[in-house]
């Protein structure tokens, strides 16, 4: 098949999960077409089958703003007609799956099909913003297919946007032999050289994250155990961050690493992984953290229950509850026996659950039931 994937470039977890897929399905022999205004954010450039298409936008004086949705439907539209693509899949709803809605509107010769996947905030926000409200709602309506990344974020839509049936529900993915356990970990020296324990939170460090809980949950924790915090990402709240530990007198002990390509292997130095987050549509981070056989904490009001086994490969807790997050962490590193059975709970049911082979073959088959239409 000949796709075309239309992303955010950024390290979010909607243009990692559009970036590696498309790797994956050219690794499959298909031929992909990347439309965003900057190289995604994790690129092969070793595949041959695998495209880039810069969209650049003109700053006419007639525009207060450049029209990066207009150039970019347009860029779609000739893009497929000139390797006559089958499928445009656009990850998050606004301005993604509008753009493709018009470039399919525009060449209707060529009967263009317009996935959409949604990856959460594209909805929960952008979508239950009043202005944003119809369209959002227009352009998965108008898409062949729509998938969402977890079942939580697919009864979102119900409840937003009385959309309940036409939703598919395809999870993120995980490559077990790019996130494993480390052995040896000579990272562990690096950061906890006094062996500490490694608490391990990465982020866009936006409020939905609830960095203060994160800071708030690792001072509990630094309090009964020799432990340091690993924070990878950078962000609004960022500065929040660093002020907090200041104030708890924690500042030594937090390491601030911004953000980084090799997450990997710094995750698999981990002993704890941190997401008390207020939205969370998957957890994308977390599943990398749990394939490195690195225990989770995170909110039980998210999606991180279909990701984490709570009381197998980690803890839910309540929003904002950080001195329960602080005490089954304690509990947990305190433990040795139960923190390898975790470990090697967390590591097993992900590369079995999200295995991306298992993943990637279920877009392939959607591709294919729609193309069949």
């Amino acid at each position: 098949m000949k796709i075309g994937i239309v992303c955010y470039p950024v390290i979010g977890g909607s243009g990692v999960v559009a970036t590696e897929l498309g790797i994956y399905l050219a690794q499959r022999g298909h031929q992909v077409h990347f439309f965003s205004y900057a190289l995604p954010f994790r690129w092969d450039p070793d595949l041959r089958n695998l495209f880039y298409h810069q969209v650049e936008t003109s700053n006419y004086p007639l525009f207060k703003y450049p029209p990066y949705t207009l150039t970019l439907a347009a860029k779609i539209a000739s893009i497929a007609v000139q390797e006559n693509l089958d499928i445009v899949h656009a990850h998050y709803a606004i301005p993604h799956a509008i753009c493709g809605y018009l470039a399919r509107e525009m060449i209707p010769e060529k009967n263009l099909k317009v996935i959409t996947t949604l990856h959460g905030t594209d909805v929960t926000l952008v979508g239950s913003e009043k202005s944003f409200f119809d369209i959002t709602r227009f352009s998965i309506v108008s898409s062949d297919a729509s998938t969402a990344v977890s079942r939580h974020l697919k009864e979102e839509v119900c409840r937003t946007f009385d959309l309940c049936n036409d939703i598919e529900v395809i999870y993120n993915f995980i490559d077990p032999a790019k996130y494993r356990p480390c052995d040896p970990c000579n990272l562990r020296k690096t950061y906890a050289p006094d062996g500490e324990k490694i608490v391990i939170h990465m982020s866009n460090f936006r409020s939905l994250k609830r960095i203060p809980d994160v800071v708030d949950t690792f001072a509990g924790i630094h309090q009964k155990i020799k432990s340091r915090l690993i924070l990878i990402g950078e962000g609004p709240d960022t500065v929040t961050a660093a002020q907090m530990a200041e104030k708890y007198g924690i500042s030594k002990d937090v390491i601030f690493l911004g953000s980084r390509h090799d997450v990997a292997s710094i995750l698999s130095a981990g002993h704890l992984f941190l997401l008390p987050s207020e939205h969370e549509s998957f957890g994308l981070a977390a599943m990398e953290a749990l394939c490195c056989g690195v225990p989770a904490i995170g909110t039980d009001s998210t999606g991180l229950p279909e990701l984490i086994d709570d009381g197998k490969s980690g803890f839910l807790c309540k929003l904002g509850d950080t001195e329960d997050m602080a005490e089954k962490a304690v509990k947990l590193l305190s433990d040795e026996d139960m923190w390898q059975s975790f470990s090697d709970h967390a590591r097993k049911s992900v590369s079995e659950k999200f295995h991306y082979e298992k993943i990637v073959a279920q877009y392939e088959k959607m591709y294919e039931k729609v193309l069949s239409k």
